[in-house]
């Protein structure tokens, strides 16, 4: 009997969950709240749109009574009246990466954590593509896993990037290798308390056995917790501060690996072209989940040498007038944006601000460590901020607030002096100004590249 599958949310991944239901044979309903989308313009996204349902709106009763499953777009709350309404009629409701995984005919390797996802992705991505495996990198970083998922075979490998929106929603997704990198506060806004956000990303382990691996960063209070009492998954640990027993660690400039009882180097860190310790972890969980999928420790290690830096992530753009110019729009939290500013060794303009997601910016103002000369604040959030640089002993002369980030560049453009950097690292998403972080670096690179602004 044909199912009857309502996706609910008209974005990208619904747009792809849409398409995936259809091909399945599913009659599908791509269903939105909002009744001012042009439904011509999202049929037009559809590769079959004459076998998709577009309602917008209000969802009619005749519709919800013939209803087998919801899937969830990510960026639709669980806790939101209109899912809850579904959820009280009995529907199950599941997430799009859930949805995929029932087609998936290969090996998953997934990711999830609150910083350094979309690195360590793009570094497994390459490892197995050059181990010889087709290979397909998807969520965030790459195309939908529900776009890409029929082309999967046997033998291929899927590396997916899993948000904790994505995994609110699993139900039998279950990855051969999992990563969690780390967990730090992010996304209160949508889980509400820390807690349900560390029970939400320790999900991704939610159905894998002891045939199953989950590499876990052994730095990290509440993953070594997991890793030691809660994870069903064969744990191998990184670690960036200690040497470990077993898993892989940083011994000065070397990441060694240590199995059965011995140890080799994998590679010297002055090797990479990525820098900074946090990139170090991230080779590290890359390397891990590799070696856990069958891959020989001399091919990634030379992936991992070849590897360029992501972009939006600490990414050099230009120097000029003696000052270099960064974009760090992946820096979403106070977290992400820590490591940003680490990184750098001149005077820095620090570009920050954007939507606000309940976080705490104190310790990421504890962290500039006298590098930074001017905070620069933009969006929402600068007048949060400002305050809370303040109550931090941060000089209030050096704080320059502004509603866009273009007006926030043209400030740095105007004090920046020869051997500053500049750095957009918002340390805040970018909702409300930019659709999303990678809309906002390309903004800022076309800036400093005088392609738009005063001097464009």
């Amino acid at each position: 009997m044909e199912k009857h599958i309502l996706v609910y949310g008209a974005g990208r991944s619904g747009i792809g969950a849409a398409d995936l239901c259809a091909r399945l044979g599913a009659a599908t309903f791509l269903y939105d709240e909002n009744a001012e989308l042009d439904a011509k313009e999202l049929a037009g996204k559809l590769a079959e749109p004459e076998k998709v349902t577009i309602l917008l709106g209000s969802l009619p009763e005749e519709i919800l009574r013939r209803l087998d499953c919801v899937v969830l777009s990510p960026g639709v709350p669980t806790d939101k009246p209109g899912v809850l309404a579904l959820k009280e009629r009995g529907l199950p409701v599941i997430s799009e990466v859930e949805l995929a995984f029932t087609a998936e005919r290969g090996r998953v390797l997934a990711i999830t954590g609150t910083n350094g996802k979309t690195t360590t992705t793009a570094l497994l991505g390459r490892i197995m593509s050059d181990s010889g495996k087709k290979t397909f990198v998807v969520g965030n970083i790459g195309r939908a896993y529900t776009g890409e998922v029929l082309r999967t075979e046997p033998e291929s490998v899927t590396v997916a990037e899993i948000s904790s929106f994505q995994l609110e929603t699993i139900d039998t997704f279950r990855p051969a290798v999992s990563a969690i990198l780390n967990i730090t506060p992010d996304h209160l806004n949508r889980h509400h308390t820390m807690e349900e956000y560390i029970r939400v990303k320790e999900l991704i382990a939610k159905n894998q056995t002891k045939d199953d691996v989950c590499v876990l960063n052994y730095e990290d209070p509440i993953l070594r917790e997991f890793g030691e009492g809660g994870c069903p998954a064969r744990v191998v640990w990184v670690s960036s501060a200690r040497e470990l027993p077993e898993g892989l660690f940083l011994r000065g400039n070397e990441i060694i690996v240590r199995r059965g009882g011995e140890e080799s180097v994998l590679l010297d860190t002055r090797e990479l072209l990525l820098i900074g310790l946090h990139n170090f972890e991230n080779v590290m969980a890359a390397a891990a989940m590799a070696l856990s999928a069958g891959v020989p420790e001399e091919q990634v290690a030379e992936s991992c040498r070849a590897f360029p830096p992501v972009e939006h992530r600490i990414e050099f753009v230009r120097e000029k007038g003696g000052v270099a110019w960064y974009n760090d729009s992946k820096g979403t939290n106070p977290d992400a944006a820590i490591k940003g500013i680490e990184a750098m060794s001149r005077p820095t303009l620090l570009i920050a601000g954007g939507y606000d997601k309940g976080s705490d910016y104190r310790d990421w103002i504890l962290s500039f460590g006298g590098r930074v000369k001017y905070l620069v604040l933009e969006g929402k959030t600068r007048f949060n901020i400002r305050d809370a640089a303040l109550s931090c002993g941060f000089p209030e002369e050096r704080i320059a607030l502004f509603e866009t980030m273009i007006q926030a560049c043209d400030f740095c453009r105007a004090h920046a002096e020869p051997g500053d950097a500049v750095l957009l690292s918002p340390a805040c998403a970018s909702w409300g100004e930019f659709p999303n972080y990678e809309v906002r670096g390309e903004i800022f690179k076309a800036y400093v590249r005088e392609e738009i602004g005063e001097k464009a």
